[in-house]
């Protein structure tokens, strides 16, 4: 008897349909067909288990199971359930009653004992089972609710595969989980732990981050140890504009795939921010592996990537970050797959100014010497530094404003403001696919929108030469102005915002490490 029943698999973030068939005949042998990797060929002793402990038993046939498509390399161990029913199905020790078994894709591993443990990557499956036109999705109780952010789609988990049977069978009623998608949203999204009001003066490094969020700009804070970069840092979040339900979703898929949602699933309501150690390796900041997953950049999609003391990273990771920076997406080549995560994210990083970290302080000595300030700087390439949009200088609170006890105005307040500026964007770029803040602006686009008029163009030209800024700092002086005159209300750049725009670019200056 031949019987078919439907998985996924995930490529990327995205899913494709598994079509599984399982023909019995008399016998008693199993073949496993259709490109399965070592995890799902060990899926028969685990189905055999978790079926005599759940009061199920295959009659002693000869068994032979095809995943199609068998291009497709089948990994892991989430078809146990799709294999187990299907098997049960082809045996004829699991009547199919009402015929819904071509009506729903399932997903599961099974415990030796029958009960069912979540999977990775639930979301772009049951995004795809709509998109198929299937009834339902039956999935582990632990990820329904992940699955169940998708609508028009009946999402059903269950806890062992005895439930799975019953269903089929006609003696059991599943309930179906229910999530209100846009409720959850839309009340989850103003919660943060961490407010700007917290923190004590550092005004300028406030107005900096301020800028950062409202353009989607990188940022650099370098500064002593204890002056507050890595508070300032993970406040950023609480100022970046409302994710949107699309952003929200295709964040969502692609911590689901990474399986990052935790228990809670559903989907997420606040963008991102990783903040991996410094002793990351290349594969888990890209992405890859023998079983492709979303790297660090991939997971800081539509959020922030923060890296702490940025000199301590490999070189051989920091550089391959200029690639995303520009593109916005990642693509990891393996001789036996190629895959596309996307990667739009801002990054935030943080450095100390010298290897003792005292360069510039204003009450403690420096022990390093010139040649081991600008060897330290040097770890940072001009290449990754070229992708930074503000480079600040953030430096130790004196003992007055660390005492003062009136609270700094709210990441609310200055939300408002940046929620403001992108809206501006947004409508000016509109028409340009692809582009929706001013970070992402290309050469023509800076053309048409960031002109300055002649006062600007000589302020311009005279810090190029008098501060001995490179070259390379032109396009993003105009980027960056051109978000603090959205913030402002302007339509033009004016002079005073290149001013501002120019004093954000402190490590340009040819003399920075020799004052």
């Amino acid at each position: 008897m031949l019987i078919k029943t439907y998985g996924a698999a995930v490529l990327g973030i995205d899913a494709t349909l598994i079509t599984i068939e399982v023909n019995s005949s008399k016998g008693c042998m199993f073949y496993l067909v259709g490109l399965p990797d070592a995890a799902v060929k060990e899926s028969h002793r685990r189905i055999l288990s978790a079926l005599q402990e759940s009061g199920c038993r295959l009659p002693m046939t000869n068994l032979v199971i095809n995943m199609a498509p068998a291009d497709i390399r089948k990994e892991g161990a989430a078809y146990d359930l799709p294999l187990a029913i299907g098997m049960l199905a082809a045996t004829e020790a699991m009547q199919d009653v009402e015929g819904r078994l071509n009506r729903f894709l399932l997903m599961g591993e099974l415990s030796l004992d029958g009960t069912l443990q979540p999977v990775k990557g639930v979301l772009p499956m049951a995004i795809k089972a709509r998109e198929l036109g299937f009834e339902g999705m039956i999935v582990p109780r632990a990820n329904a609710r992940e699955a169940a952010v998708v609508n028009h789609l009946a999402v059903y988990g269950v806890d062992n595969v005895r439930e799975v049977v019953e269903f089929f069978n006609g003696k059991r009623t599943l309930e179906p989980t229910i999530v209100n998608t846009r409720e959850e949203f839309f009340a989850r999204q103003s919660q943060f732990d961490l407010d700007f009001s917290e923190v004590k003066g550092q005004e300028n490094v406030k107005r900096a981050l301020e800028v950062a969020a409202a353009g989607g700009h990188n940022i650099l804070l370098i500064g002593a140890p204890g002056s507050g970069k890595s508070m300032l840092a993970k406040r950023l979040p609480g100022i970046l504009p409302p994710l949107s339900l699309g952003e929200s979703l295709e964040t969502t898929k692609i911590h689901s795939v990474a399986g990052k949602l935790g228990s809670e699933g559903g989907l997420i309501y606040k963008r991102p921010f990783r903040d991996p150690h410094h002793t990351i390796s290349m594969a888990a900041m890209t992405g890859g592996g023998n079983q492709p997953q979303p790297g660090e950049i991939s997971l800081a999609h539509n959020g922030i990537l923060f890296l702490d003391e940025l000199p301590e990273y490999n070189r051989s990771v920091l550089e391959v970050l200029r690639q995303p920076l520009e593109d916005r997406k990642i693509t990891v080549a393996r001789v036996k797959y190629s895959v596309e995560y996307p990667a739009s994210f801002m990054l935030v990083a943080s450095m100390n100014p010298c290897p003792c970290g005292y360069y510039n302080h204003p009450t403690k000595p420096c022990v390093c010497t010139p040649t081991q300030v600008q060897r330290y700087l040097n770890r940072i390439s001009g290449p990754l530094l070229d992708r930074i949009d503000l480079q600040i200088e953030v430096t130790p609170l004196p003992f007055e404003k660390m005492a003062d006890a009136r609270p700094g105005e709210s990441s609310a307040a200055i939300r408002e403001r940046v929620v403001q500026a992108r809206r501006r964007q947004e409508k000016r770029y509109a028409g340009v696919p692809g582009v929706y803040c001013n970070a992402q602006m290309n050469s023509r686009l800076l053309a048409q929108y960031a002109r300055p008029d002649e006062a600007g163009l000589a302020m311009l030209k005279t810090a190029m030469t008098q501060l001995n800024l490179s070259a390379r700092a032109y396009d993003r002086i105009l980027k960056v102005a051109r978000t603090i005159a959205d913030i402002e209300g302007s339509d033009n750049i004016r002079p005073a915002h290149l001013a501002e725009a120019i004093g954000y670019r402190n490590l340009d200056r040819e003399d920075w490490a020799m004052k």
